[in-house]
């Protein structure tokens, strides 16, 4: 007989996917994994036997839980699911996802709340870090309705607002893991001439290798969709990936989501500076909020890729930092000197999130014993 797992499908930020309390989901890991991958449908392109939407972005998965840790409300597990691959992926953050948090566990009575704002402190447990998120409240809810809008999705909806703190190496061992703030690499691989370029390989948040467009014979302005149809800026980028991902001391990383590859270009629109991230295997429709904070930061830090191509604001917006995407700009607001000096560099920024549907995700009860 078939096992139902209450869950909520949910879109945090520009993500979506199903919600789990963590005490309905099997303790041991292996048992966890083989349910997710069933209840999502994958492996397979289309996850037509899930509820995955055949994209990273809609193929991703909230974990939730009551924490014991003392000043800490919930804990958060972010599962990154392939359509067409067989694991699950809980090493990086993703902040999108994140903004859902805690609306799931106001919608399913795991929090309380009461008055119009609410703050709550979430650790998440892919990397140990602490954000603190701050919501508008309705009855207790995430009020229905606001005038937040982010690029990448239609309408507006309430503000949610997310500080992150300790976000420098959240995967490597620091915020710049090859020790450098610049590297030039030679990549050599099967189907393409040698080639060298210069990368800046970054992690706050998020393990990035930032490459300059225009190396890679690209514009950075492509839509998604014309990176996705480029294969051979895809090989190139993918064979400077699994090298880049050594240096920075990840090892094979040809089975992972990270490091994640941008292509850096001058703004057009009025921001610091243009991106096109790979996620690692197609193009984001946008960027990631952790993607983001991470080409932030490298904007601000002398030496990287993105000196010389980005556009500093001055005055009251000088800390606010508008990253152009194929859908628009995210803007991050980072603490002066992020990622410098002793003191862990805070970032805040704006998400939205709703609950897209309440219900149970059925799981054929043989995916629980196992293997055949």
């Amino acid at each position: 007989m078939p096992t139902a797992i209450p869950c909520l499908l949910m879109r945090g930020g520009t993500s979506k996917g199903p919600f789990f309390n963590a005490a309905h989901l099997p303790q041991d890991v292996a048992t966890r994994d083989r349910v997710l991958l069933a209840a999502m449908g994958s492996p397979d392109r289309r996850q037509i036997d899930g509820i995955g939407g055949g994209h990273p972005l809609t193929s991703k998965i909230g974990i939730v839980s009551r924490s014991a840790q003392a000043g800490v409300d919930l804990e958060f597990l972010f599962a990154q699911v392939q359509p067409e691959m067989d694991s699950v992926d809980t090493r990086p953050n993703c902040g999108n996802m994140l903004a859902a948090a805690v609306p799931f566990a106001l919608a399913t009575g795991m929090l309380q709340a009461q008055g119009e704002r609410a703050s709550f402190r979430v650790w998440a447990r892919n990397t140990g870090m602490l954000a603190d998120i701050t919501l508008p409240l309705s009855a207790g809810q995430l009020a229905d309705g606001g005038d937040a809008h982010i690029d990448g999705v239609p309408g507006r909806a309430a503000p949610i607002e997310i500080c992150f703190r300790e976000t420098a190496g959240s995967v490597c061992k620091s915020l710049l893991p090859t020790g450098k703030a610049r590297d030039r690499m030679t990549v050599a691989a099967e189907g393409f001439a040698p080639f060298s370029v210069e990368v800046t390989c970054i992690d706050n948040g998020m393990p990035l290798v930032l490459v300059q467009a225009a190396d890679m014979g690209a514009s950075g302005y492509e839509t998604a969709a014309e990176i996705d149809a480029n294969q051979n800026l895809r090989r190139r980028m993918e064979a400077l990936r699994l090298q880049a991902a050594q240096a920075m001391g990840l090892g094979d990383v040809s089975a992972k989501n990270y490091p994640k590859m941008t292509l850096v270009a001058p703004p057009r629109h009025g921001g610091a500076i243009s991106t096109r991230c790979l996620i690692p295997h197609v193009c984001h429709e946008s960027i990631g909020v952790l993607a983001a904070v991470t080409v932030g930061t490298a904007v601000q830090l002398p030496g990287t890729v993105c000196e010389g191509l980005a556009r500093r604001a001055s005055g009251v917006d000088a800390d606010t930092l508008a990253i152009e995407h194929p859908s628009g700009v995210l803007s991050v607001k980072l603490k002066p000197g992020a990622g410098q000096g002793d003191a862990p560099p805070q970032v805040a920024l704006l998400r939205t999130a709703r609950v897209l549907m309440r219900g149970e995700v059925v799981v054929p009860r043989a995916i629980w014993a196992g293997p055949a």
